[in-house]
């Protein structure tokens, strides 16, 4: 299960970065803010979410602790 939530951790970290620069090429040019502030609203929201993985893969795994 540990192995799962780091795999889906970094997919989901990976798709922050790309939101990311996307909304900022999306800002640099210019053109609709509206798209602009929806893309930042969807790079917070999987921020969380990676947030939320990473606690559920160090509970998980017992957070580096010897067992």
């Amino acid at each position: 299960m540990s192995t799962f939530t780091t795999v889906l951790t970094v997919i989901v970290m990976g798709l922050v970065v790309i939101v990311l620069i996307r909304g900022l090429f999306n800002m640099m040019k210019g053109t609709d803010a509206n798209k602009s502030n929806k893309l930042m609203q969807l790079r917070i929201l999987l921020q969380a979410i990676a947030i939320v993985l990473i606690m559920l893969t160090l509970w998980i795994t017992g957070g580096g602790r010897p067992s």
